[in-house]
């Protein structure tokens, strides 16, 4: 586990800068078709993948990158013993 997560880092670090800075296809639609954004309600945990009053583009992609990597595992580490104990559960009831 250790060595995917720092595996999963090294690809961060070396890959962030590779960013396309560029609108992403949905994005683009809505530009051509003339959308327009309108005012947020709430603007998401890490808004445009960045962390508010770290200047560096660089570093504050990737820590909100490494951030997001972290609850990923985090979420799919507790589901997984959720429905792993579940499981379990319904095994042992139906013996």
């Amino acid at each position: 586990m250790v060595i995917v997560v720092f595996s999963i880092l090294l690809f961060l670090a070396v890959f962030i800068p590779l960013a396309s800075t560029n609108p992403d296809g949905l994005e683009k639609v809505a530009i051509s078709l003339g959308a327009h954004e309108g005012k947020n309600f709430w603007s998401g945990i890490l808004p445009d993948y960045s962390i508010l009053g770290i200047k560096n583009g660089y570093l504050s992609t990737l820590i909100s990158g490494i951030i997001g990597v972290v609850l990923v595992l985090l979420v799919g580490l507790f589901l997984s013993r959720v429905l792993k104990s579940k499981t379990i559960n319904a095994d042992s009831s139906a013996v």
